[in-house]
């Protein structure tokens, strides 16, 4: 899919960003197609939301939620939810399996990431699936760039 790093298109809720009945911070708006590809299969006919969002708080235990109750904790999805991990492996592209150690692995035997590159060039050919691999339902290039910076001050 070609453009799914452009962006989710969900609503989350009404016009105004509901927040997380957990922690009460503002979440970001995730298509229903996000919480339904991640979810253990077990769960998926009870998801009753139409609107999701994506809760970034890194420690608390929901992962999505909607205006209208439905709750969704970490350890019901399939994957585990990058920015929520502290243990190794923790994910960063859901779509070609990169992790921050592999991008500090990676420095340390080559001198610098190429796991951005990497990225770009699958994004390119259309092999992104974003929307439906990474928990938060949006590109994961920020995040892997950020991480391969913060790798690389390490390492130097």
């Amino acid at each position: 899919m070609t453009d799914c790093c452009n962006g989710a298109s969900a609503t989350c809720g009404s016009e105004e960003t509901q927040p997380c009945p957990s922690c009460h911070r503002p979440g970001k708006p995730v298509a229903r197609k996000t919480v339904e590809a991640l979810v253990q299969p077990e769960l998926r006919d009870g998801l009753k939301g139409k609107a999701y969002c994506f809760c970034e708080t890194p420690t608390c235990p929901l992962v999505y939620y909607s205006d209208d109750g439905a709750r969704v904790l970490k350890q019901q999805l399939r994957v585990r939810v990058g920015l929520k991990e502290t243990d190794d492996p923790i994910p960063l592209c859901y779509c070609y399996g990169i992790t921050e150690r592999m991008i500090r692995d990676e420095i340390k035997q080559i001198g610098r990431s190429m796991a951005s590159a990497r990225i770009r060039a699958e994004v390119r050919a259309g092999n992104c699936r974003c929307e439906v691999e990474n928990p938060s339902g949006r590109c994961c290039l920020g995040e892997v760039i950020q991480a391969e910076k913060q790798a690389d001050q390490v390492t130097r």
